[in-house]
């Protein structure tokens, strides 16, 4: 037997005995995808497991996460710092393996998979982000960045719409840098995969720009290796369909019982018996001596291109000094932003994010991003500063197509890439969309800005398809995401700095009407969630909390109550960031001795009953409106002095 083939046998078998002894996981991937895998890692891939996050790395997505086992199997037998040991914890808790990869659990994963589809659209922001530094650094004779990016998808993650939005994109913007691996075994959880899909995959991805390499036998380690080498000289994205076999050796192959099936300890001893494995969690010295010969590869890979870095610094330092401080967040100056936006208090928060943001893009270079088709409707774009394209890879501004989910994916890849920093939009009640990324974003910490407009029932007349009512409680539901409603410049450029500094997820909802301007707004109490706006005493009777567009109408009903009530105005832009403050904080903002607590949110969020306890009320709305002009429906709603006026009286006398 020679080497090539008894490291695949004990790949599979450590691969399968991983499954059996966790009692749980999905046997049918990791064999049928095993030469594939193999392939990439021995003759491909290329990384550093003594500095695996060096910049010109390959970038590995496994989309068809669950195909876990035989990637940490993978990533053991070639070095990375997942043992043998670490195996045998496979899906146990607090484990270096757990189900599906998980970013910053496992070294060598770079994105946390297993949503299909998902992955495909983190690879092509990856490879966007790739094309970008390409483009601004490298020069004739210095390919300073010049690393492929791999995405490893099944038949499931192409039948997802967020995969092929996101390859249609990578098609038409030509990212040559990226490899799709399709592990194509027909089978799918219910059964053949011509019960549910039947068309010409390799067509459609012909259609949309890419190049396409089909396999016959995807289960050869030959021509799977032959088939990448080809890719790579590809100048379009590339699709390898590997024909393979699913569960491949063992008595189930080829079926849909052999998905997520377990090897019980006699089929396994059965198993390793013909592939001439005898040990168990074992991998012999001459096996571990093939793998790290790419191992030892990706190293000096490294080395020389730490020796080209060097050479770079004095052949062109200042395109160097640029690329040294391409990153870097520490100088952006939130007060020139301030400084630049206050000219438009008074307007929608949506306008005066546009400028916010301009002035925030030519203060960071690796800020990028786009919109889903709307750019002049939530006038998320920067100005002066051109189009992304397969012919300008400078441009600040993507045209994404309305693609919400694939967009928002597609901004985590960026993210993922390297420090980048990303900003997407669309309108609010689209959202959903997009929520799946969101949760993924938010479990990962990535620094996207996500502006979504058009943030009330006050859009009116396109009826309540496009009036948002329950999306704003269904952002903030998502763990670690951080909401910003502003309700002027003050509390935006609060919520970018929340965003930048702290290199933390943060959704921007902002208005399309404007919003009547407010004195006394304070951007350094908005860096707490939430501040005193009006603080007329220090045992009031009344604290009326608002949001966004809302906030100017509790001013406005302060001014009426206080005829009769001690009342204080909290703006309260930001929960998540509110609820992280100190106790003594919050009791000062919000006091305990109030005999009413009123919220006013165009929202039916119910999540300021936990804030503020027992006290609290919330005037929301929990019906869809009709079609209407913004403030007929408003009023319609009661969002008026007069009604919350008489609401407030209401509450007030059903406590005595």
């Amino acid at each position: 037997m020679n080497i090539v083939q008894k490291t695949q046998n004990y790949l599979k078998a450590i691969s399968a005995e991983t499954i059996t002894n966790a009692k749980s996981g999905h046997l049918g991937v990791t064999l049928g995808a095993s030469s594939i895998l193999f392939a990439l890692f021995k003759d491909h891939y290329n990384f550093d497991i003594s500095d695996p996050d060096f910049l010109n790395r390959d970038r590995l997505v496994l989309s068809a996460g669950h195909a876990s086992p035989l990637y940490y199997t993978l990533l053991s037998m070639f070095g990375f710092d997942v043992s043998l040991q670490d195996l045998k914890e496979f899906r146990q808790y607090g484990s270096k393996t757990p189900g599906h990869p998980e970013y910053g659990v496992t070294e060598g994963v770079e994105v946390s998979t297993g949503p299909l589809g998902q992955g495909v659209a983190n690879a092509v922001g990856m490879a966007i982000a790739e094309s970008i530094m390409e483009e601004r650094f490298n020069t004739v004779g210095s390919d300073i960045i010049n690393n492929y990016t791999y995405c490893f998808a099944g038949d499931g993650d192409l039948m997802e719409g967020v995969a092929l939005e996101a390859a249609s994109l990578a098609g038409a913007l030509k990212l040559n840098k990226l490899i799709l691996l399709y592990d194509k075994n027909d089978v799918t959880i219910d059964g053949p995969l011509n019960l549910s899909n039947r068309e010409n995959l390799a067509f459609k991805f012909y259609s949309m720009g890419w190049n396409v390499i089909k396999v016959k036998k995807g289960n050869s380690y030959a021509s799977c290796t032959k088939a990448i080498a080809k890719a790579k000289k590809s100048k379009k994205p590339t699709l390898i369909i590997f024909h393979t076999t699913i569960g491949v050796g063992t008595q189930q192959e080829g079926t849909s019982a052999v998905h997520n099936a377990v090897l019980s300890p006699q089929e396994l001893a059965s198993f390793k018996k013909e592939l001439k494995v005898k040990e168990s969690f074992y991998i012999p010295s001459d096996v571990r001596e093939f793998c790290m010969a790419s191992t030892r590869r990706g190293k000096l890979n490294h080395e020389k291109w730490n020796q080209n870095l060097a050479m770079y610094s004095s052949t062109h330092p200042q395109l160097y000094k640029s690329f040294l401080a391409f990153f870097d967040r520490k100088k952006i100056n939130f007060e020139r932003i301030l400084r630049n936006t206050a000219k438009y208090a008074g307007s929608s928060t949506k306008h005066i994010n546009h400028y916010a943001l301009s002035e925030l893009a030519y203060q960071c270079p690796q800020l990028i991003g786009g919109t889903a088709d709307v750019a002049p409707l939530t006038e998320t774009y920067v100005d002066n500063a051109g189009n992304f394209s397969a012919g300008y890879r400078r441009g600040k501004n993507i045209h994404f197509g309305i693609r919400e989910h694939a967009m928002s994916a597609v901004c985590n890849g960026i993210a993922l890439y390297d420090d980048f920093i990303t900003f997407e939009s669309g309108f609010l009640a689209f959202s959903n969309y997009a929520y799946p990324a969101y949760r993924l974003r938010s479990m990962m910490k990535l620094p996207v800005l996500n502006f979504l407009t058009h943030d009330s029932i006050a859009v009116g007349q396109n009826g309540p398809a496009h009036q948002p009512i329950e999306q704003l409680s269904q952002l903030r539901s998502i763990i670690d995401n951080i909401v910003f409603r502003p309700c002027d410049y003050k509390e935006l450029v609060a919520g970018y700095t929340v965003a930048v500094k702290d290199y933390l997820p943060v959704t921007f909802l902002l208005s399309k009407q404007d919003v009547e301007k407010v004195e006394d707004t304070s951007y350094h109490g908005a860096l707490q969630g939430g501040y005193l706006l009006t603080n007329n005493s220090a045992k009031p009777d009344i604290v009326l909390v608002a949001t966004g567009s809302e906030v100017p109408l509790a001013c406005k009903l302060e001014k009426e109550l206080s005829k009769k009530y001690e009342v204080n105005v909290v703006s309260m832009p930001s929960i998540e960031v509110f609820e992280k403050q100190p106790t003594a904080y919050k009791n000062k903002i919000i006091s305990k001795e109030a005999k009413l607590v009123l919220v006013i949110e165009a929202s039916n969020d119910t999540k300021w009953y936990k804030v503020f306890g027992k006290n609290c009320e919330v005037f929301g709305i929990d019906t869809y409106q009709k079609s209407g002009l913004g403030e007929d429906v408003l009023a319609k709603a009661g969002f008026t002095v007069k009604n919350l006026a008489r609401f407030v009286e209401a509450k007030l006398k059903a406590q005595k």
